[in-house]
Parts: structure tokens; C-alpha cells; sequence
């Protein structure tokens, strides 16, 4: 059997990557997944893995389950918080109530995934709570912004098997803030996963955070999902010139006319088009400045200077390493020294 195989990254635990082997290979084998190292070259040149990256293992020993990473193919995507690689899309879930679903709040969450280039599905949890009316309110609302959103129930089972044949295929990350059921709903989604579920504050009604790592976990043979974090406020990182971008609304209103000027930031410019009473308008102008701000302080920072240098090698090639550090411990040469001294000397005779 050749040794060197092919599979995807599904957690990293401290200097360690748990890779789940491709469908074929692993029915070969006998085996699904190994535990592995990376190898010092990929370390050498600053080769970094993450969860989602598709890599190629060598020298695998079966009986303790063990193998090397010694290549990762190009990434389509990665994502920074979380880190994340290959993403194919974001399942955003909201709670309908408990805690009550704030409008700034998920608007916050969807132009950050849209800003990431990535398509989301959203899904409102927690309809069983609710009346009929008021989950249909909130869907027409979302749609009114220029989303198809869908209202299950993680204690019903409402909306579960149609949510599964959505994500059946790819990468999904499941995003959304804390206590509103995405530990339930990756349980149902994959049962055996058993995550842990926490419960809503009553003091804060917020929930508590419970999911502590990334991991991928296995929806079928050609499908992933991806627990995060839980976080309340995303950060906005997109540039100023692309949040509207980000807006349905805003695109919608772009494609039948067009500003005055090209670089409208749609704020006081005469001529402008989108500025207006639509519902999100307000979101777009307290996010506009948020991403002033970031960007300003991303400018003012100076770029760091890379820990790589190039090294020429054998055949033409050029391969990176890493620089290496000063020793700061090392003594100053004695003709150094000397030409300290003389210059001493020549000030004592002044």
C-alpha cells in the first residue's frame, strides 16, 4: 500500500493534528483517522497547519495509530477567528428567544460573514417558543434585508433534515453567539458528538460560553461541520470602501442607479443613492465607523518584518528558512574593542 496519504485536518491539540483519511483510504486501511506531527521541514520554513487543511501524511504506523504531516495544499480560504482552512460556507443560528434575538447583534454577524466572501444560512432557533406569527415576523423582516432564513427547533426536531441536506457536502462552520443552541443542534445534526450543552443566564439572559476549540466533525462521507467559540461582538475588519458591499439593500439599490461619486461613502455626499430611510441604514453608519477606526490604526501599524530569508539550493531552486535570531550574549570582537579604546584615549588627550 503506498504510504503517503491524503486527508483532512479535523482538530489540533497542542503540537499535535488529528487527521481523518480520506473515505477510500480509510476502507483500504481499515483505519479513519491518525494522529500526527508536522514535519520539521514544514516547521523550518514556517509551514503552519490548521484545522480544515487538506494534507498529505507519510510513514503512517498503523499499530499506534501515528503518521506526518510532510504536505498541505493551497488553501481557497482561511479564516482568522476562528482559524479555520477551506471553508465552503457559515451556518448562523439565532435564538427567536431566550435570549431575545437583537437585530444590531445579527446584523453585526452578517455583514462580518459576508465580508468574509462566504455565503451563510441562517437558521432561527427556538421557534417552539414562540407563536407561529412571530417566527413568520421575524423571517419576512430578514428577507425585507435580503435573506432566506429558516426557523427550527433543536427540542422539536423542526427544520433538522432539511438543514442536513443543505450541508451535506463541503466545509460548514457553525457560527452565532453563545446560548442559542449550537451545541444542540450539532448534537442533532451528528449524533455521538456529544457536546457539551450549556444553559441561558438568568442574571445576564445571555448564554453561557461552552465550546472551548475548533473541531471539524463528521456529517457524512463528503461532509464537515465545524464547531466555534462562541462570541457576542464580532469584530469588523472589511475595508471602509466595501461595507455596503456587504448590505443586500444597499446592492440592491447600486444596481438600478448609481452615486454621484464613484468613492460615495454614502454618508452627507450629494448624489447619493443609498443613503435613505431603508431599515439597516443606521447599522451601516455605526459599522462604517468601526471600520474607519480599524483601518486607521491597520495603516498607522508598520508591517512587520519577515522571519523568512531565501536560500539557494541544489538544481536552481530557492527554498525559505528562517532567519535566525541575534545572539545578543556574544561579545564584541577585540578590534572592536580596540577602536573603542584609542577613541577614549584620543578624548583624555583633548
Amino acid at each position: 500500500m503506498n504510504t503517503n496519504l491524503t486527508g483532512t485536518v479535523v482538530a489540533v491539540e497542542a503540537n499535535f493534528y488529528r487527521v481523518r483519511l480520506d473515505v477510500e483510504l480509510a476502507k483500504a486501511c481499515g483505519h479513519s483517522q491518525l494522529l500526527c506531527v508536522r514535519r520539521a521541514r514544514l516547521k523550518k520554513i514556517g509551514q503552519q497547519v490548521y484545522v480544515g487543511d487538506r494534507v498529505t501524511v507519510e510513514e503512517p504506523d498503523w499499530q499506534g495509530l501515528r503518521g506526518a504531516i510532510a504536505h498541505v495544499e493551497l488553501r481557497y480560504n482561511l479564516l482568522d477567528r476562528p482559524p479555520i482552512a477551506n471553508v465552503d460556507r457559515v451556518l448562523l443560528v439565532f435564538a427567536l428567544t431566550d435570549p431575545e434575538l437583537d437585530p444590531f447583534q445579527l446584523s453585526r454577524f452578517l455583514v462580518n460573514i459576508a465580508a468574509s466572501g462566504l455565503p451563510a444560512i441562517i437558521c432561527l432557533n427556538k421557534c417552539d417558543l414562540i407563536s407561529d406569527e412571530q417566527a413568520i415576523y421575524w423571517l419576512d423582516r430578514l428577507h425585507t434585508w435580503g435573506y432566506d432564513a429558516m426557523a427550527i427547533s433543536t427540542y422539536m426536531g423542526k427544520g433538522i433534515e432539511l438543514l442536513k441536506d443543505k450541508i451535506a457536502q463541503g466545509v460548514t462552520i457553525i457560527s452565532g453567539p453563545s446560548g442559542v443552541g449550537k451545541s444542540s443542534l450539532i448534537n442533532l445534526l451528528i449524533p455521538g458528538s456529544e457536546i457539551r450543552v450549556g444553559s441561558v443566564s438568568q442574571r445576564v439572559g445571555l448564554g453561557r460560553h461552552t465550546t472551548r476549540h475548533v473541531e471539524l466533525f463528521e456529517l457524512s462521507d463528503r461532509g464537515f461541520l465545524a464547531d466555534s467559540p462562541g462570541f457576542t461582538q464580532p469584530t469588523l475588519t472589511c475595508e471602509p470602501a466595501n461595507l455596503a458591499k456587504c448590505f443586500p439593500e444597499a446592492q440592491r439599490l447600486l444596481i438600478t442607479e448609481s452615486c454621484q461619486f464613484y468613492d460615495c461613502w454614502h454618508l452627507d455626499e450629494p448624489g447619493c443613492v443609498v443613503r435613505g430611510d431603508w431599515e439597516r441604514y443606521t447599522h451601516y453608519c455605526q459599522f462604517l465607523g468601526e471600520v474607519e477606526t480599524h483601518s486607521s490604526k491597520k495603516s498607522a501599524s508598520s508591517a512587520p518584518e519577515t522571519s523568512l530569508k531565501s536560500k539557494a539550493i541544489a538544481g536552481g531552486k530557492v527554498q525559505q528558512e528562517p532567519k535566525l535570531l541575534k545572539k545578543r550574549h556574544r561579545r564584541q570582537s577585540r578590534r572592536f574593542e580596540h577602536q573603542n579604546l584609542d577613541a577614549l584615549y584620543q578624548e583624555d588627550d583633548l
